[in-house]
């Protein structure tokens, strides 16, 4: 059992986001003992964002690019062999005003690679890496589940399942910058829901 644990939050292991992710983590390694966990942590260590070169060097043939692009198509590289290698994914994501957190995006836009991680066809676009359990643990510091203000649980969907991942699930911890006594409710019952 290989899983990859993908924390997005700005005060890494000091988020909320992160604390339901690491209480995932003890369910699936009381339950895997064996298990394999590889931690990209994207508050401690960011994923730089892409700019021009970071681009080119995907796209430049590999026979013609410098020591520089091969460093940055290696790392790309590594982030898709993490995620294919997985049999389960686990992912703290924060709302940050109204979307994901820049850093995950850095992660996405790395991942997200045209005949690599997923192909354009006559039948439209096809996700090349095999589906697998991943769970989003989603906090937010207002109510946005199920209403049209939240744009975060779409997107996630939709770039999982691009890339060929359908088994998606979401747990919720929300209102939880709406005083001490719902934030520890909603965060108790998120914990409930991942212990089971």
């Amino acid at each position: 059992m290989n899983i990859l644990v993908i924390k997005s939050s700005v005060f890494s292991d000091g988020g909320n986001s992160s604390a339901l992710v690491n209480a995932k983590v003890e369910a699936l390694k009381a339950a895997h003992p064996q298990a394999t966990i590889v931690e990209r942590d994207l508050g401690a260590n960011p994923i730089p964002h892409l700019d021009g070169e970071r681009v080119g060097a995907f796209f430049t043939p590999v026979e013609k690019r410098t020591a520089e692009q091969q460093q940055v198509d290696d790392f790309s590289m590594a982030l898709i062999e993490e995620l294919k290698a997985a049999d389960q994914v686990v992912v703290g994501v924060p709302m940050y005003n109204f979307g994901i957190p820049s850093q995950l995006k850095s992660w996405i836009d790395h991942v997200a690679r045209a005949g690599i991680t997923f192909r354009y066809t006559e039948n439209g676009p096809q996700g090349l890496i095999a589906d697998k359990p991943v769970t989003v643990l989603a906090a937010r510091g207002g109510l946005y589940a199920g209403t049209e203000n939240d744009t975060v649980t779409p997107y996630i969907k939709l770039f999982f399942s691009f890339v060929g991942i359908t088994s998606v699930e979401f747990v919720f911890a929300e209102g939880l910058n709406m005083g001490d006594e719902t934030k520890a409710k909603a965060m108790d019952e998120a914990k409930a829901a991942i212990a089971q």
